[in-house]
């Protein structure tokens, strides 16, 4: 068995999904919130166990590429927008998608909906403590959030902010952009208490163009050096074919 083919179309493989990754990222990196994708690399055994034979040991190992969130906190900066709410900590705003199931999103530019419900500016309904959060759309009071979320109009209270802080974010399934759902039955949502909301500010992504640019050439180089790898081991394999099969 020629193991070196199989390794090199296996770090082919991985670091095709790591061009794939960077390029997500890249297209993430101007949404508010956005959590960039990252790889690890491993080694994993293939081929026979390590004690099967007399004959020695045929097992191999194959390059294996992981792919996980990174959930650290991107930068706050003011906005000058008061409908703008960025978090400060390691909560989600909770929202409605369009079939009823809840998400959870890092991108707190919000507006209000012609019902004078606060959405995303995706237009899904932000959650309270009681449901969707509901404004007067006739008024003209200031819609203001203080940092634990309570949500006021004028000298009305209109609710609070339903903000998840979660056991195992690792575990929250992405959906795309700073959204994620919370699938996992082993995720669970823990009291909050150590994020804030910050009214007037927007979360970049955490994730900046430039290092991915640099990995962008770093995954490349190494695509062609496996490539090449991968010919000269088929251009080896056709000879000693040919070879074969011309006896001399």
């Amino acid at each position: 068995m020629e193991v070196s083919l199989y390794q090199a179309a296996a770090a082919m493989n991985a670091t095709e999904r790591w061009q794939e990754m960077i390029s997500d990222n890249l297209a993430a990196a101007s949404v508010p919130g956005a959590r960039k994708r990252e790889i690890s690399f491993s080694a994993v055994q293939a081929g026979m166990a390590s004690n099967a034979s007399s004959f020695g040991n045929t097992g191999y190992v194959l390059p294996s590429a992981n792919a996980m969130t990174n959930f650290e906190q991107g930068e706050l900066h003011p906005s000058g927008n008061s409908m703008d709410f960025a978090l400060e900590g390691s909560g989600f705003f909770s929202v409605q998608m369009p079939d009823g199931q809840r998400a959870y999103t890092r991108n707190g530019q919000f507006q209000l909906n012609a019902q004078g419900q606060l959405v995303t500016s995706q237009g899904f309904r932000v959650l309270g403590d009681s449901g969707p959060i509901q404004f007067d759309a006739g008024s003209s009071s200031p819609i203001t959030i203080s940092a634990s979320g309570e949500v006021n109009q004028g000298g009305d209270q209109k609710g609070k902010l339903q903000i998840a802080e979660f056991n195992k974010p690792n575990l929250l399934t992405a959906l795309g952009g700073s959204l994620f759902r919370a699938n996992n039955p082993d995720l669970k949502i823990t009291p909050t208490g150590s994020t804030h909301v910050r009214q007037g500010s927007v979360e970049n992504a955490n994730t900046s163009p430039t290092t991915e640019m640099a990995s962008l050439i770093t995954a490349m180089r190494l695509f062609e050096s496996n490539q090449k790898v991968l010919q000269m081991q088929s251009d080896r394999m056709s000879r000693e074919i040919s070879d074969l099969g011309n006896p001399g």
